[in-house]
């Protein structure tokens, strides 16, 4: 997902139309719908009014990551090439809603344990 995704990921999420948040943002509504049809992104300027309307961190709207709780750790911040295994599973749990991150996530740390728990019986 990139900037203009996450925008209308969150106003579909708001059930907020692009009328009421070009008039919140107080950005032109021919600008909101060149994001969409042009597929382009806000300029930086426009960055920090999106993300107080949306409600959302300047983080979460450029990179997608969640700051929040325990999740991530802003001081730790991983690049993942879009072509790796790894790029491809960060892209397709960031299109999932939170619910089923959850569940991604809670799969991954019983993985994990099992590998954890397979490794220790082995040694």
């Amino acid at each position: 997902m990139n900037i203009r995704d996450r925008i209308f990921q969150k106003l579909t999420e708001m059930n907020m139309t692009q009328k009421e948040f070009a008039n919140k943002t107080g950005i032109p509504e021919t600008t909101v719908s060149d994001w969409k049809k042009k597929k382009t992104n806000p300029t930086s300027d426009k960055i920090l009014v999106i993300c107080k309307v949306l409600n959302v961190t300047p983080e979460w709207l450029l990179s997608g990551i969640e700051v929040n709780g325990t999740r991530s750790n802003p001081a730790s911040i991983i690049a993942v090439d879009v072509g790796t295994d790894a790029g491809e599973l960060l892209a397709n749990y960031n299109s999932c809603d939170a619910a089923m991150q959850a569940r991604i996530l809670g799969y991954a740390q019983a993985m994990s344990k099992m590998m954890k728990e397979k490794k220790e019986g082995k040694q």
